[in-house]
């Protein structure tokens, strides 16, 4: 569903993201690790559409992003990691706001639009201005936006960030759900081990603009030589662990 082939972004000498390759199926949950600046971030908003590739292809759908970037996008509900929102609108007119751009007919905003409201506790705020709700709001607006179009793809940045437990849960539930009942393939950035731990079917680590290793949990306890948990992995493949005593630094 999601093809990723030697995908390159350059930002003048610095290479963000650097020949990465990668496929995400339908009713699969891929999850992308790596540390600041790695290049995750740069990844999905180029799978997003949000960012144009220096080199590469993306493919999404059958599609190709670059030949036929309209048509692959309406595949895709993007989840970035901040709200950027329209905020002088209220939820209900953010709603329909997205209906237009995705062709969602009204009967259909008006049933799922409602639905998606009351799954992410908003309808009663729906005639409200956005600048008005909390941060958390926001990024639950953002998700039931998102879900409107029954998008055959979701592609998130840090999912959980600002949510309280009980909407991180409710959020980690929808996307089982989209991924095992409706056949959604989700690619999710994400600092989380635990989330991803818990979440994901495989896992790429991504370090310094390129992929060190991708697998299941136990595929990548085998490619590292590590036996611990998925944090111990990631530190080892991503050279965090180089400060395993801080002796000679306080001396």
């Amino acid at each position: 569903m999601i093809d990723i082939r030697n995908l390159s972004k350059h930002y003048r000498r610095h290479k963000a993201v650097d020949d990465i390759s990668l496929t995400v199926a339908a009713g699969e949950i891929f999850g992308f690790l790596g540390p600041n600046g790695a290049g995750k971030t740069t990844t999905i908003r180029m799978v997003a559409g949000a960012l144009a590739p220096t080199s590469g292809k993306i493919v999404l759908g059958g599609l190709d992003l670059a030949k036929t970037p309209r048509s692959a996008k309406s595949l895709v509900g993007y989840i970035p990691d901040r709200p950027f929102l329209y905020e002088k609108l209220s939820g209900w007119e953010f709603m329909s706001f997205l209906a237009d751009l995705y062709h969602v007919d009204g009967r259909a905003l008006e049933a799922r639009g409602r639905k998606f409201l009351e799954l992410f506790e908003l309808f009663e705020w729906r005639d409200e201005l956005i600048e008005n709700y909390s941060h958390g709001m926001k990024q639950r607006l953002i998700m039931a936006g998102a879900l409107l179009p029954k998008p055959r793809i979701l592609v998130v940045d840090e999912p959980i960030v600002g949510l309280d437990p009980r909407g991180a849960r409710l959020v980690l539930d929808v996307f089982r759900h989209m991924a095992k009942n409706e056949g959604a393939a989700i690619l999710i950035s994400t600092h989380t081990m635990s989330l991803a731990s818990r979440l994901c079917d495989r896992i790429g680590i991504i370090h310094k603009g390129r992929l060190a290793a991708v697998g299941t949990e136990a595929e990548l306890q085998a490619q590292s030589g590590e036996d611990g948990a998925l944090e111990d992995i990631f530190l080892k493949l991503t050279d965090g662990a180089a400060l395993q005593t801080f002796t000679e630094i306080f001396q």
